[in-house]
């Protein structure tokens, strides 16, 4: 049985483009690259950049990345600076940001984690909520 996520990989459509914007907008620790790709870390998080045709979903498919909230300013004025497209404008609990990668990836840095997601469902339940542990 799997243990957990082992890595990520996006189809992007300039390398070195989304080598630069994963490390200088996200932080990620560039750990390898090569013609038709790269390896880079953040966290515990392997993601891989590999070239290839972009088709990035249009539906609420996204990838969600953690944030300190004293860091979330920083972020917000960062990605201002940098003229990164926001896709969708939070309401749900703890605060996020959602922009676009240069390819069109949904991305969303996010202050909080599952527990403090689902003790606001015990507080305000989505409709047909059901607990299943």
């Amino acid at each position: 049985m799997p243990s957990g996520l082992n890595h990520v990989t996006l189809a992007v459509s300039d390398v070195q483009r989304s080598l630069a914007f994963y490390t200088e907008v996200l932080g990620c620790v560039p750990r390898v690259k090569w013609q038709r790709g790269a390896y880079l870390q953040l966290g515990e998080l392997w993601l891989c950049l590999s070239l290839d045709q972009v088709c990035p979903a249009q539906d609420y498919t996204h990838y969600a990345f953690s944030i300190e909230a004293h860091e979330l300013p920083g972020m917000r004025a960062l990605l201002k600076e940098r003229q990164v497209p926001l896709w969708k404008d939070n309401r749900s609990e703890g605060e996020s940001l959602y922009f676009l990668d240069p390819d069109g990836h949904k991305l969303e840095v996010h202050v909080g984690d599952l527990h403090s997601r689902l003790a606001a469902l015990r507080d305000q339940p989505y409709d047909g909520l059901e607990w299943l542990d």
